[in-house]
């Protein structure tokens, strides 16, 4: 950058930065606002992945492939040694790792042999030397080591699984450290075994191929000697399916963020044109000194520009720290469907994405205002606003802009009904790129229909109406701005609202049962270890129980594909059985097939009748699709078995939950005493009511994180507004001078300031309603896509509030400016003429 363009910014560009710092600020905080929301939702879907791929590289480390479970019953250790037969496996490394009760919290449980020796991870160089001959983990009855994050003392006894060991070794390494945040146990194989109450089965073989070995011929000849009893991949599966199971959520809280974004760009917009209109005398200057209108536009974008690095680089760190609060705060049912401890990563990308969008944006915006600079003469720049041909608006560009944008809201609707699964959601985005498509064709109609209203507010609000008409581009980005904030509120209220209440409804045979025994908490899902064998009889001899209903639900895998897998029972209420009724269920029962619910379905490409290649740890079973039924898949779908085919399939005798219902008229609270005496502590118990309501809550803090983007949104609303009423107060400075000069009070001012802002304010909910209907409504349709099942259309009358308290929010931006006009000096104002 040349010496003189340095001068120049310092000059001109840096000197307007401190005389206006005010508006700078307000620029930079929006940037900073949105800079951080982006930061932060990249860092929370990079926690989620980052702690499962972290997890997976810490133990497989050197592997090249992975023979893992289907479900959480993993397989039989005699395929250990079919694996390690096959040529080109220089070592195949047999372990198990699950996920049960250590002392009073939940943790990892890995059990290894001194195979392990044969890997080159954070796991082998952590525990090689305490599986060493004479070493305390050996030497110890029924001795564990454990990491750093358990907090538990060597020598202590601490209950695992079904037993008890003795704590020989605490393993406090940096290696140990990042193996699941240092919460884990680890044992020797047949002892972890016996703690899980899994004899001879594990979990995972990680396989190194001999030197030379080509892998996917490997992979190709242990998959053949797998034989569907197992998944064949590569180590890192589990990170892409984590990936997949919070996608959902993550392009959801993306597309919030990137609205807060547009707002942001807005507010740039308006606060380059203020800059242009405050700088009329200082560019007609430079212009009759023979300064190029290139160097004059190119110096306000790079002002924007600076604008949109300095809030980048103040919003990423807060970002981050918005990213550490929220993983402390995330749904059960989120942190249940990823496989490791989630701790905060941060991907490397996250910063610099942030602040290329936001200087992109800002440029972008700044752009459009710039062009200002290209068609106003030396002698026009002096010209009061609105006598300056800058300020018109209209013309065959703007119906060109009008017919591409009806077209673009044409394609967001045919997306919605077409399209399947999450692809879909880039429907609602397209929507909205649509309707402010619309906006700038109707500028025009925005700006007299502000004027209009303005005129309807009495004498103050005519002389506002003037103001209005002079700036056009200014009361329609800020109308806009508001049209957006509204929009959100009401969309984002609207179809959370519709999808809880008909996910709700597809949940409603959940809250049947009296009593729920299950091996997890209310608000989980029922994925956890089996009862113990002796649990179900025990309740069923209890006086007062009617009938006991035993049910199995666990993570499965086919192909590339994660989902629950339910074990149903004749009686059963929970899950998908909701949705599998009358001849379909007796079908189920009698073993004619599979239930699958929509998104599963696609996923595998099988329709009903279709004949479906099951993997299960007894190998590939051939089942028959009996239909594919709604089933609300926020992070993962489902399917449904009967429950003896679950048990002999894939090796889980018993039920990790039961639903209990008791006999009419009993004593309902003393059948709850005993049936939890011989329940808990181990156990869980809850109502079916509780059951119910723990679902419609994890419904609702699944979607919190969204809501609360609306209100970011509205705050900046209510920043574009302060800015743009502000420079309307300098813009009539002399205006407002000369009428309190003849006799105008300040409250007249105030007043005209006020009423130019209700004007605003209601041209622009108004508008904001209708998109934001517009956009509730293809939401519903979306969301029935990408959620599989059907919701409901309604309207809900909450949004009407939330949209009024947005844009009451928005009002409040107006009281500054029109505070300062009513104290404007008329001495001042008046100087210059």
């Amino acid at each position: 950058m040349s010496s003189a363009t340095l001068g120049r910014l310092r000059l001109f560009t840096l000197r307007e930065f401190l005389s206006h710092w005010r508006r700078s600020v307000a620029s930079v905080a929006v940037v900073t606002v949105s800079a951080a929301l982006l930061v932060a939702v990249i860092g929370l879907y990079g926690s989620l992945t980052g702690s499962v791929d972290q997890l997976a590289t810490g133990i497989a480390g050197n592997a090249d492939l992975e023979v893992a479970g289907i479900t959480d019953s993993g397989f039989d250790q005699s395929l250990q040694g079919e694996v390690a037969g096959v040529p080109g496996v220089q070592a195949a490394v047999p372990m198990l790792r699950t996920t049960l009760v250590a002392g009073a919290t939940r943790t990892m449980l890995i059990g290894v042999d001194a195979s392990i020796a044969k890997l080159d991870s954070d796991l082998q160089k952590t525990v090689e030397s305490s599986l060493a001959s004479g070493s305390a983990l050996l030497s110890v009855p029924n001795g564990v080591a454990v990491g750093p994050g358990m907090g538990t003392p060597t020598g202590a006894s601490v209950t695992v699984g079904s037993g008890t060991a003795t704590v020989a070794a605490v393993l406090s390494s940096a290696d140990a450290r990042r193996i699941n945040d240092g919460q884990f146990v680890i044992a020797p194989l047949p002892l972890a075994q016996k703690l899980a109450s899994r004899l001879h089965r594990i979990d995972s073989v990680l396989i190194v191929t001999a030197p030379g070995a080509d892998v996917g011929q490997v992979r190709a000849a242990v998959a053949d000697v797998v034989a569907g009893r197992a998944i064949v991949a590569k180590p890192d599966f589990r990170t892409a399916q984590a990936g997949n199971s919070v996608a959902l959520i993550k392009y959801s809280v993306l597309m919030g963020s990137a609205v807060a974004l547009v707002v942001s760009a807005f507010l740039v917009f308006n606060a380059m044109n203020m800059a242009v209109t405050q700088r009329r005398p200082t560019i007609s200057m430079l212009r009759a000194l023979g300064a190029r209108r290139s160097v004059i536009a190119r110096d306000l974008v790079l002002e924007a520009a600076a604008l949109g690095l300095v809030g980048a680089a103040i919003g990423a760190p807060l970002g981050i720290l918005m990213g550490r609060w929220s993983i402390g705060r995330l749904p059960p049912f989120l942190v249940q469907s990823v496989d490791a401890r989630i701790h905060y990563v941060l991907p490397s990308y996250a910063i610099p994405l942030a602040i290329v969008a936001c200087v992109a944006a800002s440029i972008g915006a700044s752009t459009l205002a710039a062009r200002q600079v290209y068609r106003v003469a030396p002698i026009e720049a002096l010209a009061p606003v609105g006598a300056s041909s800058t300020d018109t608006v209209g013309g065959p560009l703007y119906v060109f802009i009008g017919v591409v944008s009806a077209a673009v809201l044409a394609a967001a609707i045919v997306m919605a009904y077409v399209v399947q699964g999450r692809i879909a959601l880039v429907a609602v985005a397209i929507l909205f790129i649509g309707m402010i498509g619309l906006c700038v064709a109707g500028t025009t109609v925005i700006v007299r229909a502000t004027a209009v209203v303005a005129r309807l507010l009495g004498a103050a609000g005519r002389i506002g109406s003037a103001t209005v008409e002079r700036a056009p581009r200014r009361v329609w980005a800020t109308v806009v701005t508001v049209a957006v904030a509204v929009a959100l509120s009401t969309s984002v209220i609207g179809s959370n609202a519709n999808m809880i209440a008909s996910a709700s409804a597809s949940f409603a045979d959940v809250g049947t049962p009296d009593l729920y025994v299950c091996t997890t908490a209310v608000d989980a899902i029922p994925t956890g270890p089996l009862l113990a064998p002796n649990i179900a009889p025990d309740i069923a001899a209890l006086p007062g129980v009617a009938s006991v209903v035993p049910g199995q639900t666990t993570y499965a895998t086919v192909g590339d594909t994660r989902f629950l897998m339910q074990g149903m029972s004749r009686d059963s209420n929970a899950g998908i059985s909701t949705n599998v009724r009358g001849e379909l269920r007796k079908s189920l029962l009698a073993g004619d097939g599979i239930v699958l619910s929509r998104d599963v379905a696609r996923a595998l490409n099988l329709r009903a009748d279709d004949t479906m290649n099951l993997p299960t740890p007894q190998g590939i079973q051939h089942v028959k699709v009996l239909a594919t039924v709604d089933y609300f898949s926020a992070l993962t779908g489902a399917a449904a078995l009967p429950l003896s085919s679950v048990q002999k399939w894939y090796g889980r005798p018993g039920a990790n939950y039961v639903e209990l219902h008791y006999t009419a008229g009993s004593d309902h609270a003393a059948t709850t005493t005993a049936v939890q005496k011989i329940a808990t502590p181990a156990n869980f118990t809850y109502s079916g009511a509780a059951a119910k309501a723990g679902l419609n809550q994890s419904l609702v803090q699944g979607s919190a994180l969204l809501s609360s983007l609306q209100w970011v949104v509205a705050l900046v609303a209510a920043i574009a507004l302060l800015n743009t009423l502000m420079l309307s107060v300098l813009e009539r400075r002399r205006e407002i001078g000369v009428l309190r000069a003849m006799g105008s009070s300040g409250k007249f001012a105030l007043q005209m300031v006020l009423a130019e802002a209700a004007a605003i304010g209601i041209v622009g909910g108004l508008l904001g309603l209708v998109m934001g209907a517009f956009g509730h409504w293809l939401d519903t349709v979306v969301t029935s896509s990408v959620a599989t099942i059907h919701v409901e259309y309604h309207l809900v009358p909450s949004m009407f509030v939330y949209a009024g308290a947005a844009l009451l929010l928005s009002l409040l931006g107006s009281i500054p400016p029109a505070l300062r006009a009513a104290r404007l000096n008329i001495i001042d104002a008046v100087a210059a003429e």
